[in-house]
């Protein structure tokens, strides 16, 4: 399909209507005052916007991480972050307020509000920061808290390993005394002589005769037995108690203490080397990640985590103001707060005496140039002609209105 040239008339009209066009807009920003890019403001508020569903996403997660998500306390935790992301809308047309605001209270009241949102906005980036370094810093705490654990019992080994000998030998002698006593009392028991039995026969008070067998035991045996038996139960107590204490024994082993530490030490470590903050401060620090105190990854941590949420907060505000550009309006021009001096009167009345006078010169060589015939005026028009009969007719003139010329 073979390419039509553009119609140049309609060429020509479209350029007249996009010079119109500017021309309009441009009149329109001189009598405002300002002019805004617009899309600038639209990247302004994408960076709001993205904001803004990062921290309610941020929200939603920490609300279901430590509230129950058919709980009340959970609906509970959302209704912040929704206040706070409406007033995150607000730092954008704040800005924008500042710039084309003429009062200046309400240019102070619109800094202000700024400033508030941008406190919110702080916080809750801030938020989001913390959240990013959490699962780590919690590993890494839950690792140095077993290693320090193992530590302090590989420190107390040698203390829990004596007071558990010294259970052991205590349980181990009140067992030898208790059988030495229930020894000693068997033996006494056995040489007690045995009892005596004698045949009884008579009549009793009522004149009935009785015969019965009546025996006799000696009066230290049931004593003996008592201790005996008292000696049996508190021997089985002794025995369970020291069976108890040796099986704790057997498991205070200095090298399993050691063993331990060395497991701990090694978790902390991965923790530690998988924990990006860890890796930052260390490096800051000049020290080993393993070696970095808490009290300097939490120093660290609120720079990592403050300093991007600040930056944050007044990226899309700056955006904005510079999205606006401020121009002097007519009223401005006309007050442009200058002083005519008297000195400078008469030089200024000769120059508007001068370029009258070229002016009228100029007027008198153009119509003595046309007088003379040197020069055709413009307005002049060529009369028209008659074609004679029989004469074919001339070709079509060319109109120079639709040559197209180079705009300036």
């Amino acid at each position: 399909m073979s390419r039509q040239p553009p119609d140049r008339v309609v060429v020509r009209e479209r350029r007249a209507w996009t010079d119109e066009t500017d021309a309009w807009k441009q009149d329109r920003a001189i009598r405002k005052g300002y002019r805004i890019r617009w899309g600038y403001v639209a990247i302004a508020y994408l960076v709001e916007a993205l904001v803004i569903c990062t921290s309610l996403a941020g929200a939603w997660f920490f609300a279901e991480t430590y509230a129950d998500k058919h709980d009340q306390s959970f609906w509970f935790m959302l209704l912040a972050p929704i206040v706070y992301a409406a007033i995150e809308l607000c730092r954008v047309p704040l800005g924008i307020l500042i710039r084309v605001q003429r009062d200046w209270l309400i240019k102070s009241l619109a800094v202000i509000g700024i400033v508030m949102a941008a406190g919110v906005t702080t916080k809750s980036v801030s938020q989001l920061g913390e959240m990013m370094f959490h699962p780590r810093l919690a590993e890494a705490s839950k690792a140095r808290t077993t290693l320090k654990e193992a530590e302090a019992d590989r420190g107390t080994i040698d203390n829990r390993i004596a007071q558990a000998d010294a259970r052991v030998a205590q349980y181990a002698a009140e067992a030898a005394s208790l059988e030495k006593r229930a020894t000693e009392a068997s033996s006494q028991l056995a040489g007690l002589p045995g009892q005596r039995c004698e045949r009884l026969s008579g009549t009793n008070s009522r004149g009935k005769r009785y015969n019965y067998l009546r025996c006799v035991t000696d009066p230290r045996t049931a004593t003996i037995a008592g201790s005996l038996k008292s000696a049996g139960d508190e021997r089985a107590v002794v025995a369970r108690n020291l069976a108890e204490a040796r099986a704790a024994r057997a498991q205070l082993d200095r090298a399993a203490a050691d063993r331990r530490v060395t497991e701990a030490e090694g978790a902390y470590r991965d923790a530690v080397r998988r924990s990006q903050l860890h890796s930052f401060t260390a490096m800051v620090y000049g020290a080993d990640p393993v070696d970095v105190t808490d009290q300097q990854v939490h120093a660290f941590l609120r720079i990592f985590v403050f300093a991007p949420a600040l930056c944050a907060a007044f990226a899309s505000t700056l955006l904005a103001l510079c999205a606006v550009q401020v121009r002097r309006t007519y009223r401005d021009e006309d007050d442009l707060d200058t002083v005519m001096q008297a000195e400078g009167m008469p030089l200024l009345l000769n120059q508007i005496a001068e370029s009258r006078t070229m002016m009228n010169d100029a007027e008198r060589a153009v119509r003595e140039a046309v007088a003379s015939g040197a020069a055709i005026p413009l307005d002049q028009r060529r009369s028209p002609t008659v074609p004679q009969a029989g004469t074919p007719p001339a070709p079509p003139t060319r109109d120079d209105d639709r040559i197209e010329r180079p705009r300036p």
